[in-house]
């Protein structure tokens, strides 16, 4: 493909605040090259409509947005925006937040992981070397620590933080999962792509960043969200044991 041979998507519903920003921090990175996928949600406070101005004005090309008629949830946005980058042929497929949690000038780090060190996946990971999350309220660092201490003992996933949303997928790697079968919209998303890429044998490597609290704008976390997780790591498991995981042609375990 001409250009970059990485895209990075972007979820938002209302992110005016953030989202001329932080599309500014990931295209002035360098020496090498990330384009964006914006995937908006009808936000009403016109984030969609800022995106469309830098399409024209400052990133033509580089610079692209689904817009989506409500919200449908994370899962459903990053599975768009998956089969997206796969159409259009990008080798590196990244998640981000659009409020600045996720350091931009951390993705060149998980983009060596991939393109130089050989992982199918990278993660960055807030709990591979202690905990490094920044102004979140106690009660919220200890439940999404904990949920990632839960999901390895109930799946046996060797990831310090399965509910990391910052990572990078490898283009074969999302070729070999059934993006169509991926059941999940919310912060149990994160669990089961990480839970599916291991049991396709896909080598997971974790990349230690800061997380940092947004702030501007407003979380979209609540604890339906959190409900989701607890109980779809119960049916991942299920899921193992009726043995609908199958091994994929690299990494495999026996």
């Amino acid at each position: 493909m001409d250009g970059s041979d990485s895209l990075v998507i972007i979820p938002t519903y209302n992110e005016k605040e953030n989202i001329d920003a932080v599309i500014h921090a990931v295209m002035n990175l360098g020496p090498h090259k990330f384009d964006i996928l914006v995937i908006d949600d009808g936000s009403p406070d016109g984030t969609a409509a800022i995106v469309k101005d830098l399409m024209k004005d400052e990133f033509n090309g580089r610079l692209n947005i689904i817009e989506r008629s409500g919200k449908l949830g994370l899962g459903t946005a990053y599975i768009a925006g998956f089969k997206w980058a796969l159409q259009h042929k990008y080798d590196y497929i990244f998640e981000m937040d659009a409020d600045f949690s996720h350091a931009p000038s951390d993705l060149p780090r998980l983009y060596a992981a991939c393109a130089e060190r050989g992982a199918d996946v990278a993660v960055g990971s807030r709990y591979v070397s202690g905990v490094n999350v920044v102004n979140w309220p106690m009660g919220r660092v200890l439940m999404s620590y904990f949920a990632s201490k839960y999901v390895r003992a109930v799946t046996g996933v060797k990831i310090h933080d399965t509910t990391a949303g910052f990572v990078c997928w490898t283009r074969h790697t999302l070729e070999a999962i059934d993006l169509n079968n991926i059941r999940f919209k919310g912060y149990a998303f994160q669990i089961e792509m990480k839970y599916t890429a291991y049991q396709l044998g896909f080598k997971i490597e974790e990349v230690p960043v800061v997380f940092v609290n947004r702030r501007l704008g407003e979380s979209k976390m609540n604890s339906s969200i959190f409900g989701e997780a607890v109980f779809g790591v119960l049916r991942l498991r299920l899921d193992r044991m009726r043995g609908k995981f199958k091994h994929a042609y690299r990494g495999n375990r026996g």
